[in-house]
């Protein structure tokens, strides 16, 4: 299980509808990398993880971005209402690649 702390925040479309998102920060990374390490992956090189944030246990993906330097982990907003979460909370989050 990798553990972490950081930010949600709101990635806005040209159409104005926004996507939330978290960034992983450096440590759990690496560690979702050494994980997944010769495990064959998914489209655009995505990591399926099951993830725990509050109340909240789900499946999803990881993207890897590079412009961010990481992977982001996208969070609905049925995740987001059951725990009372904006852009802009530090959030806690638990997570396996699957």
């Amino acid at each position: 299980m990798i553990q972490f702390e950081s930010e949600l925040w709101v990635w806005r479309s040209d159409s104005g509808s926004g996507w939330h998102f978290i960034t992983l920060p450096e440590a759990a990374r690496d560690a979702v990398k050494s994980e997944i390490e010769g495990i064959p992956r998914k489209g655009f090189g995505s990591v399926k993880v099951r993830v725990t944030i509050g109340k909240s246990t789900f499946e999803t993906s990881l993207f890897p971005a590079k412009e961010y330097g990481s992977y982001l982990l996208p969070v609905k907003a049925t995740v987001r209402k059951a725990n009372s979460l904006y852009a802009g909370d530090e959030v806690k989050v638990a997570l396996e690649p699957l």
